[in-house]
């Protein structure tokens, strides 16, 4: 049950951080060409962020 959660948890984490790293790209005027590299890096650094997080969680619980 809480793995289920957790992964539901990372999924609309994941959503969130596309949409604002999106409105940023846009307000800052950011070129096409770089946000492919923009999106791939943040969302890396995030999955890094949310596995450290379920690993916590699994050796505490």
């Amino acid at each position: 049950m809480v793995i289920a959660l957790i992964i539901l948890f990372a999924f609309f984490y994941l959503f969130q951080i596309n949409r604002m790293t999106e409105a940023l790209c846009e307000r800052k005027e950011i070129p096409v060409e770089k946000q492919p590299k923009i999106f791939r890096t943040i969302n890396i650094l995030i999955t890094i962020l949310l596995l450290t997080f379920y690993l916590e969680i699994l050796y505490t619980v």
